[in-house]
């Protein structure tokens, strides 16, 4: 039988963890905090906030491979009435309505956009410069970075057309990441593996095929490789909640300043206690910006679209992510060109800034499944 090591409890480390043990062989997994989850965990009840957007889009083969195992769960979606409560944030303003010059780039979403251009030069030659500046503002979401025009145009376009697709592809897991965890954690043990947690690896040295799903910058340190390294964001995360209030917004896209805010309740009511509303909000951090100053800027934007939030304050929570975001594609690369999943001499890399495509946890689920392919099989990793 052989015997895989996987170094990291998170999405990426689960997922290598149970498709190793499907595959037949006895798989470790070690953890160093003392709950699994990495980024994917949530926070104990009565406030149950996520690390970042929250969102599992349903239009993608990680997905498939998540829902055949029933490891999603229950799975909210936002109805009109949630959808009718989207605003934008436009000229330092609160609207319903997107600008023209967003709808314009919305109409033109079958565009193929190129790989060695970027996002900004691109866009404004096909839509102008108010709809690609628009089109970057929708974009921190899932880029948590300031400046998405500076992207791949064929990175940056294909994340706009999911965004905006006429069906909304996002589903929200009800009681948060932390509840998608556990359920995978719990089917990883029915399958055999040992999950070893508050333990932390310093060396790979486990005599047979190791699986490194940790951040990049902590495999650098494991593995003593100074070439893991990729483009990656920065970006300031606020939860709040908030004593409840009809009217309220679901959604707000500033497209000012690439921020983002969402009611994590409204579709989840058991992310918040009674008569209380979860939001959060997360805004992308410039090159060399203080913290001071990215909340600075991201309470201005809870101002504009929740005026008397300071005074219906219950909860708090902030926290900066820096690195955490999963990887960005510059000009003239891809997912291919991204740190190898296949390091040589039996030791994979499986997380969201490697070799594999997907849009953002997505990134995680391919990488970590390919990882556990080649482990098993001892054949060149493949990625579709």
């Amino acid at each position: 039988m052989n015997t895989i090591t996987v170094i990291g409890g998170g999405l990426a480390g689960l997922t290598a963890a149970i498709a190793g043990a499907e595959r037949g062989a006895e798989v470790t997994l070690y953890e160093a905090h003392r709950s699994l989850g990495g980024r994917a965990r949530s926070t104990a009840a009565p406030y149950v906030a996520n690390d970042g957007p929250h969102a599992l889009y349903r239009d993608g083969a990680p997905f498939a491979w998540l829902a055949k195992r029933g490891l999603v769960g229950p799975l909210a979606r936002p109805g009109l009435r949630e959808l009718s409560r989207t605003r934008f944030r436009v000229g330092g303003r609160s609207t319903r309505r997107p600008p023209l010059p967003l709808l314009r780039a919305v109409l033109r979403r079958g565009l193929p956009a190129p790989v060695d251009r970027d996002l900004a030069s691109w866009g404004a030659e096909r839509f102008g410069v108010e709809g690609v500046r628009a089109v970057a503002g929708m974009l921190g979401v899932v880029t948590f970075d300031s400046d998405p025009g500076r992207l791949s145009a064929a990175f940056a376009w294909e994340r706009f057309v999911r965004l905006t697709a006429p069906r909304p592809a996002a589903g929200y897991p009800v009681g948060g990441w932390q509840a998608l965890v556990d359920r995978m954690a719990e089917h990883a043990r029915g399958l055999g593996v040992r999950i070893v947690t508050g333990t932390r690896v310093d060396r790979v040295d486990f005599g047979g095929p190791t699986i490194v799903a940790t951040s990049l910058d902590a495999a650098r340190t494991l593995l003593g490789d100074d070439s893991l390294r990729w483009e990656s964001g920065r970006s300031l995360l606020v939860d709040l909640a908030l004593r409840g209030r009809e009217g309220d917004p679901f959604l707000v896209f500033d497209l000012d300043e690439g921020g983002f805010l969402e009611q994590n309740s409204a579709v989840d009511p058991s992310a918040a206690p009674p008569g209380e509303t979860l939001f959060q909000a997360q805004l992308p951090a410039r090159p060399g910006e203080s913290r001071q100053s990215a909340t600075a800027r991201l309470e201005r934007l809870v101002d504009t679209v929740l005026p008397d939030w300071r005074h219906r304050l219950t909860w708090r929570r902030d926290q900066m992510m820096a690195g955490r975001s999963g990887a960005l594609d510059l000009p003239g690369y891809t997912w291919r060109d991204r740190p190898a999943i296949d390091r040589g001499d039996g030791v994979y890399l499986a997380g969201d800034q490697v070799a594999a495509p997907g849009l953002l946890g997505e990134v995680s689920v391919a990488s970590a499944l390919a990882a556990a392919r080649a482990a098993v099989t001892r054949t060149p990793v493949r990625v579709a």
